[in-house]
């Protein structure tokens, strides 16, 4: 069982890795050439500072969840 729980941990941090490089690539590209990537389908700017943003209103609740969020990607 152990096995088991330990491959579908390393599964799923293989996948937030490479989901967290491609929000970062998304970032950098439209950052080099504008909001118009061609074989992006969203703006990934604008959503991260969406997101952000929606944190940021909340105030407390905000703060503790951007620390849950943390807290969950850094832990080991």
């Amino acid at each position: 069982m152990d096995n088991v729980m330990s491959k579908a941990q390393g599964l799923l941090n293989g996948i937030i890795d490479i989901g967290i490089k491609l929000i970062a690539a998304g970032v950098i590209l439209q950052i080099l050439f504008g909001a118009a990537v061609p074989f992006l389908a969203i703006d990934v700017t604008a959503s991260v500072i969406k997101f952000v943003g929606a944190l940021g209103s909340q105030g407390l609740v905000g703060l503790a969840a951007l620390a849950m969020i943390y807290w969950s990607f850094t832990k080991k």
